[in-house]
């Protein structure tokens, strides 16, 4: 990107996800609210896709109204209209299938004109799985007792082991997909955040022809949305900090590192690489032998990205690299 560029330019669609990106729970992202507001009154469509099964679209776009964010129900796409899909592609209508999760994922089912049964004695033909705070091992071993017969179609909203909350990091809906996978031997097909189907039902709800997006997780957000063929930048603003941007896998890194979303809309420095050293803005930053080195630190957010550029190309793996302290905790610097 040159020093002129922001990450936004050419894109007709901003996709963000919710949950450390625009809200933390119940409040809003320090800067987020203003930062989309810009967005919008650049002439940027946004639009928000989440794996969060919990709430139907209508209860999201409410609270995204309640911040203060002009959001109707159709601007929110979630991962249980991406399993919905899936499901029609497998099933005929009306098929029996037992929901596994909360309001945000049965009214979804019913909507697409599904028969929902809540017990495996209901012979179900599918089983779909959301997450949802009230569930159980009760439900978990519903899902089990189901899906003994391997004729049974088994989708999966998403598979996130973590969800941020209020008070902090709570175990996610692949920590109960992990459960009945384990009572089984079998993996669901999954429709949200990595894979496909969420990406694809955003695109064609908004029909971007540039669409981007924004994330906080990169084995989720960033590696979805590089299958799904679009740009991506992640925020520091949610789950994924300094010490996993740094030993990303090729196919979760982002387009863009943003310390929040005002990111999108300001210069994006040029990466410039001179000899071992990796330039952004004021930063540099090289790997020499199994060590990564502050040459010049510059700005918090150009220092991450001068940094992992450089072990980004160093053949050694970041697992077995010695990173400074002043590059592990960047992340307090940009709060």
């Amino acid at each position: 990107m040159g020093s002129r560029s922001t990450p936004l330019d050419g894109a007709d669609v901003l996709l963000l996800d919710l949950d450390g990106v625009v809200y933390r729970g119940r409040a809003a992202v320090p800067h987020a609210l203003d930062a989309l507001a810009a967005v919008r009154a650049r002439g940027v469509r946004t639009g928000y896709i989440t794996n969060n099964a919990s709430r139907t679209a209508q209860d999201v776009a409410a609270h995204l109204a309640e911040l203060g964010l002009p959001a109707e129900t159709d601007d929110v796409v979630t991962s249980p209209q991406a399993a919905v899909r899936l499901l029609a592609e497998h099933l005929q209508p009306g098929a029996r299938v037992l929901v596994i999760g909360g309001d945000g994922l049965t009214t979804v089912v019913e909507g697409a004109g599904f028969t929902v049964v809540t017990s495996a004695d209901d012979d179900p033909v599918a089983v779909v799985q959301g997450f949802a705070p009230h569930l159980g091992w009760k439900d978990l071993a519903e899902a089990s007792f189901a899906l003994a017969d391997p004729s049974r179609l088994w989708v999966a909203t998403n598979t996130d082991w973590t969800i941020p909350v209020d008070r902090g990091i709570a175990p996610g809906n692949g920590t109960l997909v992990s459960a009945v996978h384990a009572a089984v031997g079998r993996l669901p097909l999954v429709a949200g955040k990595p894979e496909t189907p969420l990406f694809t039902t955003a695109v064609e709800r908004f029909a971007a022809r540039a669409p981007y997006f924004v994330g906080d997780r990169l084995d989720t957000d960033v590696a979805g949305a590089n299958a799904a063929g679009m740009p991506s930048a992640l925020v520091l603003t949610g789950i994924d900090g300094p010490k996993e941007v740094l030993s990303a896998p090729e196919k979760s890194r982002p387009t863009h590192l943003l310390a929040d979303l005002r990111g999108l809309l300001e210069p994006y420095p040029e990466t410039k690489v001179r000899g071992s050293d990796v330039h952004v803005g004021r930063a540099v930053a090289r790997v020499e032998g199994v060590e990564l080195r502050v040459v010049r630190a510059g700005e918090p957010i150009d220092l991450l990205r001068a940094a992992a550029q450089a072990v980004w190309r160093s053949p050694v793996s970041a697992y077995a690299l010695r990173i400074p302290d002043a590059v592990l905790g960047l992340r307090a610097s940009l709060r």
